[in-house]
């Protein structure tokens, strides 16, 4: 390699064109490229630097983009950011933008959206299905049962169908 820095700030720099990316993401993608480090470092500094790899805002972005898009409560939304190499601040105060009650509507719109294909099933099974749903989104047991249980009475479920469905509520699932 003639000239580490330059090979670093090109595939920086490609890299950037497609989407934003966190410092960790160019830091593992130099090191798979055997991109030496003090190169890399140098790089990413500078690129930092001149605000063109700027977690904080990848990070809020992130958040808007997959919360209001994929429906992800905050654990998800962490854990994502996490994975990104996002700092565990920088994560917490991007992911405070969401709040109580953004959560639980977007909860409701993603039960509502599946509703539909639910009313075929009886109470339990599609209560079953729908926990599952948010679940896999991140949200507690408590707020997808609270959610799942209006929706379910909002259409009409037949509550006889699942036996003791008033004891799953917030305060006896969460911790």
């Amino acid at each position: 390699m003639k000239d580490p820095e330059a090979v670093a700030r090109d595939l920086c720099l490609r890299a950037l064109t497609g989407a934003p990316k966190t410092r960790q993401q160019l830091a593992d993608l130099l090191a798979q490229r055997e991109v030496p480090e003090d190169a890399a470092e140098t790089v990413l500094d500078r690129l930092t630097e001149v605000g063109l790899i700027d977690d904080e805002a990848f990070a809020q972005a992130w958040v808007t983009s997959r919360q209001a898009g994929r429906g992800l409560a905050r654990r998800a939304l962490k854990a994502e950011l996490r994975a990104k190499g996002v700092d565990d601040e920088v994560a917490a105060i991007a992911v405070e933008a969401v709040d109580d009650d953004d959560e639980r509507e977007t909860a409701r719109r993603l039960v509502e959206r599946k509703l539909p294909a639910m009313r075929r099933l009886d109470r339990a099974t599609a209560t079953r299905r729908l926990m599952g749903v948010l679940a896999r989104k991140g949200y507690s047991g408590g707020l997808a049962a609270g959610v799942v249980r209006e929706a379910l009475d909002a259409d009409g479920a037949d509550d006889d169908a699942v036996p003791g469905v008033d004891e799953l509520d917030q305060d006896a699932l969460l911790p």
